[in-house]
């Protein structure tokens, strides 16, 4: 065969490997996932006169997203999360 079929042949081949292969799905966003990752951050930025109300913070955005299913991280909302 010459090096152009071979490289059309290697193309497909790799192509149908990728096609045929598994999904792999991410893990499912969590309210709770999100609370830790918010308090994550206040222990890293916040001034630690402010800590106690970044953390109180997390809690309510926390409770909100358990009900709603959307986080406010106060800049953005998504939503779609699991409530747990």
């Amino acid at each position: 065969m010459s090096g152009i079929r071979l490289t059309v042949l290697a193309a497909v081949t790799l192509l149908g490997a990728l096609l045929g292969a598994t999904t792999i799905h991410a893990a499912a966003m969590r309210c709770s996932g999100e609370e830790q990752t918010c308090i994550a951050v206040c222990n890293k930025v916040a001034i630690k006169a402010n800590l106690s109300a970044c953390i109180t913070t997390c809690g309510q955005r926390s409770a909100v997203c358990k009900r709603t299913g959307c986080w406010d991280n106060g800049t953005q909302q998504y939503c779609g999360l699991q409530r747990n």
